[in-house]
């Protein structure tokens, strides 16, 4: 049965994913479409008899003095006050929509993906404005899409677009309802906050032109306050835009709550001309009915087949097609064929290759970059067992610290006179991939680029031009910008053996001004910025395949499923003090996958915090994600080299686990002083237990946890100690822990016999 249904006698559309339903309805006089079920599966019947019930005018007018229907996507007009949809000001000065459906078409795509897309056509009644709301769903995940396309299908007038967000969310009825959501700042990022909606609008947003450290374009819901990890109704969505975003939580003066989604409209009107189209980035949805963990479980399934994997095979973007550059080639990225890492979720899933682990030179070296220094770093790197080699800022020529260079990507002949060539061979023959760190989209004033282009930077005329870590932002809105940044790194990659690029950006935009495009919409610097930045990300994959990318920006500052489905992982923080990590790392595991997290173990006392922290704990906290090390490893004893040796042994044996596993967060340092995660890795036969402690340890420990997923019924081996355990005691009574004062942190390997 196909996924997408349309009755025609109700007007009705059904989307089924694996456990859920989503449905709406055009009304009667097709001049709206009404939302009627988001949640549990219902059939089509019970959808229809929805539809019936909701289509009468509703009673609430007569408290509200306005209209409150649950519409699908809201066109500003009329008596609707509430957060809108659309709203545009046409050629003749009017700025109210009114439209009717006129069409809708469902395509079913077959190949890797298993996904079904239904698009719904809305036209002006009198304008030539044009609007498709696009679904899509998928054959292995309860996550829908949805995003909107708009037109101008008129000859004459630009229509000025003041807002457009990709969709709009009705939540049932309910007495009251807790948001969930992530906010922070540089090297505190992802920090869990919680809040329960009251009247009126709750905004979360970034207008930093960037996704930003400050919030994450992620946002769950749950009815009354009453889901827990592995219980209860979630409503989530992730929005895939790494630009200036806007979400808008709004409870209406009827009592009904939505959610909608999408670009930010502060200082950004956009001028759709005639002929052309704007595509909306996607919002991804989820209903789940298992807690806040049940929903994490299934937004990382979700990533791992179809948002990482999606840059893995296609090199293109669900959340905004790419502008220039042709398709990945099919062969050209490394998968893996395991089981989907979530019951039900369908047989088979094709997921990105494991995340190799990782040394990266900057905290070692500074700016302080010699082929000497790095080969010794590369020798040591590899006795402990490390598969990539990254070295950070400081390799071109002219870069001494952060006043200077910047922009100017020619290898530096002082520090390596024989280009990186040598460097480059020497990791590849000890077994290592070879990764260099860029940082493309900015420039310094003191180099030759500026020099040149004075003009390239985002400026106002006659204003100042702010300069952040010394550094100021190419406007990479410019297409030449834009195709000088690709020719650059093309150029790089081609002319150097490179596996593996770190995408640095260590500010945020400022005076987004474009004084070549005065009186020709300059604001569009917002929008065009991130869609040339996605289209130089996906020629770059295309033209250079075995390539992987790291998306960093002073730490976690551009995390979204828009540069997700581009990379292959994203730096979390600069912040790698292990304490600090574990709040990181748990807001961070509630709307991506641990494949995509690089958790460093660097030096003791940290770098930032100057805390010192036992190496194993250290190594323990970041095995919760993709392992990678930072430290200055000369300076390491024989002692820490060796157990660093064994610890990472270790984790390649955990790494399939972790990586492709099921997250199960079984105790959150928010809450007391253990915080425990276990994973069950593809087909439940190996199970991975981290627990460690809080930054308040001599509170009351406690001595056993329960795990999760296991079955009761079989029996499960120590990896270790070869003791063995019934199903039922481990999920029942728990697994046993050590005392607070005996260890730190643990980790357990068990396997289902």
């Amino acid at each position: 049965m196909t996924p997408i249904r349309y009755d025609e006698a109700s007007r009705v559309f059904l989307l089924d994913t694996v456990s859920t339903s989503y449905a709406f309805a055009a009304t009667g006089d097709g001049r709206q479409v009404r939302h009627i079920h988001w949640g549990p599966r219902v059939d089509l019947e019970s959808a229809a008899a929805m539809a019936l019930s909701t289509d009468a005018p509703h009673a609430v007018e007569r408290i509200t003095w306005g209209g409150e229907d649950p519409l699908e996507y809201t066109p500003w007009g009329g008596q609707r006050y509430d957060e809108p949809s659309l709203k545009v000001d046409f050629a003749d000065g009017t700025r109210g929509i009114e439209w009717q459906v006129t069409g809708h078409r469902i395509e079913r795509d077959e190949g890797d993906e298993g996904r079904t897309t239904l698009v719904l056509t809305l036209e002006d009644l009198a304008y030539p404005l044009t609007v498709d709301l696009c679904y899509r769903v998928f054959d292995d995940s309860d996550v829908i899409e949805r995003w909107a396309r708009l037109s101008n299908s008129g000859s004459d007038d630009p229509i000025v677009v003041r807002q457009a967000l990709s969709a709009n969310l009705w939540m049932p009825i309910e007495r009251s309802w807790r948001l969930r959501y992530l906010q922070g700042g540089w090297g505190s990022e992802d920090q869990i906050t919680e809040t329960v909606l009251r009247p009126g609008r709750f905004v979360l947003e970034s207008r930093r032109g960037t996704t930003s450290h400050e919030a994450s374009p992620w946002f769950a819901l749950d009815p009354c306050g009453e889901a827990t990890e592995e219980h209860g109704a979630v409503y989530s969505g992730s929005l895939a835009w790494s630009g200036s975003w806007k979400i808008v939580l709004e409870t209406t003066p009827g009592g009904r709550v939505h959610a909608c989604a999408g670009l930010n409209d502060f200082d950004a009107p956009l001028l759709l001309a005639p002929g052309t189209e704007l595509v909306l980035p996607v919002l991804a949805v989820l209903y789940s009915g298992a807690g806040h963990g049940g929903a994490s479980r299934a937004w990382h399934a979700y990533q791992l087949g179809h948002v990482l994997s999606h840059a893995a095979r296609t090199g293109g973007s669900p959340s905004f097609p790419a502008r220039s550059g042709p398709a990945r080639p099919e062969h050209a990225r490394r998968a893996s064929l395991v089981t989907r890492p979530e019951p039900g979720a369908g047989e088979e899933a094709v997921l990105p290759p494991l995340r190799p682990v990782l040394y990266n030179s900057w905290e070692a070296t500074g700016f302080s970059v010699t082929e000497a220094g790095q080969t010794r770093l590369a020798e040591l790197a590899a006795e402990m067992g490390v598969e990539l080699f990254v070295v950070d800022d400081g390799w071109f020529t002219g870069r001494r610290d952060d006043h200077a260079a910047l922009g100017d990507w020619v290898v530096d002949p002082t520090k390596f006179p024989n280009g990186l060539a040598p460097l480059a061979a020497r990791v590849k023959d000890l077994g290592m991939g070879f990764g260099l760190w860029v940082e493309p989209e900015m420039v310094n004033p003191d180099s030759d680029l500026y020099r040149a282009h004075p003009d390239w930077t985002l400026h106002f005329a006659n204003r100042s031009r702010t300069e952040r870590r010394n550094q100021l932002v190419l406007n990479l809105a410019r297409d030449d910008v834009a195709g000088w940044v690709f020719a650059t790194l093309d150029r790089l990659l081609t002319e150097h053996e490179i596996d593996f690029v770190k995408w640095d950006m260590n500010r945020h935009l400022s005076e987004p001004g474009w004084p070549a495009e005065t009186g020709h919409n300059p604001e569009r610097v917002w929008l065009d910025y991130t869609r040339n930045l996605y289209a130089v990300l996906d020629g770059l994959r295309a033209a250079h395949p075995d390539v992987d990318i790291e998306s960093c920006s002073g730490g976690g500052g551009r995390i979204d499923l828009g540069m997700l489905s581009r990379t292959e992982q994203v730096w979390t923080s600069d912040n790698t003090d292990a304490l600090d990590r574990i709040a990181i790392q748990e807001g961070f595991s509630q709307a991506w996958p641990a494949q995509a997290m690089m958790a460093w173990v660097t030096d003791s006392p940290n770098p930032l915090t100057r805390r010192r922290l036992p190496l194993s704990f250290r190594f323990h906290v970041a095995m919760a994600g993709s392992l990678g090390i930072g430290g200055d490893l000369a300076e390491w004893s024989h002692e820490e080299r060796t157990e660093a040796r064994d610890l990472v042994a270790l984790y390649k044996k955990i790494r399939p686990t972790v990586q492709h596993g099921r997250l199960y967060r079984l105790a959150s340092t928010r809450q007391g002083p253990l915080g425990a995660v276990e994973y069950l890795g593809p087909g439940g036969y190996d199970v991975v237990v981290i627990a460690f402690s809080g930054p308040r340890p001599l509170r009351p420990w406690p001595s056993r946890i329960r795990l999760a997923g296991l079955d009761e019924a079989a029996t499960y081996r120590d990896c270790d100690s070869g003791a063995e355990t019934s199903g039922a005691v481990l999920t029942h009574l728990g697994l046993e822990l050590p005392t607070a004062l005996d260890a730190t942190s643990m980790l357990v390997r068990l396997e289902r016999l």
